[in-house]
């Protein structure tokens, strides 16, 4: 608000009155920015080195009242890592570009797509110039765009290892969208080909940067559901279109398992911090519908832990959409239904407390989870740090998901073996 403009003051006044006001709203509001500037000018020294400037207000509430929270500071636009989405289907366009308008980190520098038409009108809408489309024979020209940093591949699953590979041999880091690919020996060989070129490599599990996973993690961690015994989770939709290229195999991998039901299987690892060492798998086939004949209708399989901690769970593509997951421990219980959701995700957990049952629902604050992925990945590119789900995280949930195929085919328990670390440093959450 310009102080200054007549509009601030009641319309009323007399033309003396409304002079003096203005005079009187001056004086206070330079008095009030006097006293505001040696706090503004703290808050931007104290910032990290390299780091946005933090502008900050002196409190103006009793201490009986809950403090205003305001934003976090971002980067200007031009430091901001910039960002080639390579693929424009239903997932970028609804939430992907929309996102990294939103990024304090993270820009959108290029769009690479092999309709250039639907390129265009989505360059126009994110002021993106003719110059930064590419289509996918056109796209190691890439590496001659010094302002894209990170190329972000979010197609069909059996492109992925081919545009990672490519991006990396252009020299750009890499966020893919999962599953990694359609095989462990293709995850190898996007690891591979990042580590040789020297760049990073992390694949979008947005599901361990959202606020109430990372809440129920802590939970899990701090041991205040005693010892984890039990996971239990759902994740199912009723898919339409038998023509869409999720139910074609050679671009899936498979159907509902590698789409969705890898949900399950990251989430059980994530929570629990361990590693299965056994795999047990079903799956139902049904190629007298259209949608299922080449892809599974639906899944189930239960995966068993060193430590005796099972996870049961079960993925379809045949019925209603169910997204939930449930942490059984000794001393209580946490459910996050829906717990896999774009957005209103619920945290649900029952403790016994001076001997009944306490059921709590905390409030935490949503946030968009593919910013929160993007914009860590873009730190990590910043400060020169492993992503918190690199390649090694979905290479260890391909492992799983063969195996869960390899059991349902020999119909007996198929065991694993224990990987080395597959997750990055924790990501640095927003006070």
């Amino acid at each position: 608000m310009n102080p200054s403009d007549a509009s601030v003051l009641p319309q009323d006044l007399s033309p003396s009155d409304r002079r003096a006001g203005r005079r009187t709203f001056l004086k206070y509001a330079g008095g009030i920015a006097a006293g505001m500037a040696p706090l503004v000018v703290a808050q931007a020294q104290g910032q990290a080195s390299g780091g946005p400037a933090r502008v900050d207000f002196p409190p103006d509430h009793a201490q009986s009242e809950a403090p205003e929270k305001m934003p976090e500071p971002s980067l200007p636009p031009s430091e901001r890592i910039g960002y080639a989405v390579v693929g424009l289907g239903r997932l970028t366009v609804g939430r992907l570009l929309p996102a990294l308008a939103k990024c304090k980190y993270s820009r959108l520098t290029a769009l690479v797509s092999g309709d250039r038409a639907k390129a265009q009108k989505l360059a126009q809408q994110y002021g993106l110039s003719e110059q930064s489309i590419y289509d996918y024979r056109s796209f190691d020209r890439i590496a001659d765009n010094p302002d894209v940093q990170v190329v972000y591949i979010v197609l069909p699953n059996s492109m992925h290892a081919e545009f990672t590979i490519r991006a990396a041999r252009a020299g750009k880091h890499v966020l893919c969208e999962k599953p990694m690919a359609n095989s462990v020996a293709e995850c190898r060989q996007m690891i591979e080909a990042c580590q040789q070129a020297r760049k990073k490599l992390m694949i979008a599990y947005r599901s361990q940067y959202e606020p109430l996973a990372r809440s129920l993690l802590k939970m899990a961690r701090e041991n205040r559901l005693g010892q984890l015994k039990e996971f239990i989770s759902a994740n199912s939709q009723n898919m339409g279109d038998p023509g869409q290229w999720r139910l074609k195999k050679a671009l899936a991998g498979g159907g509902p398992l590698p789409d969705v039901g890898i949900y399950c299987i990251n989430a059980a690892r994530f929570l629990s911090g361990e590693e299965p060492v056994e795999v047990l798998g079903s799956v139902r086939n049904n190629p007298a519908d259209p949608r299922f004949k080449e892809v599974e209708e639906s899944v189930q399989f239960t995966l068993r832990f060193p430590s005796g901690f099972s996870a049961t769970c079960s993925s379809g593509y045949n019925s209603h959409k169910s997204q939930f997951l449930r942490l059984q421990g000794t001393l209580g219980w946490a459910e996050l239904d829906p717990g896999y959701a774009y957005e209103g995700n619920r945290l649900r957990y029952g403790l016994l407390e001076n001997g009944r049952e306490v059921i709590h629902e905390p409030s935490i604050a949503a946030s968009d989870q593919f910013m929160l992925e993007i914009d860590h990945m873009s730190q990590c590119v910043r400060q020169d740090r492993q992503p918190h789900t690199p390649g090694e995280e979905g290479l260890q949930d391909q492992r799983i998901i063969e195996a869960i195929y390899a059991s349902a085919q020999a119909g007996r328990v198929i065991r694993l073996d224990t990987p080395g670390n597959t997750r990055g440093p924790e990501p640095q959450q927003e006070p």
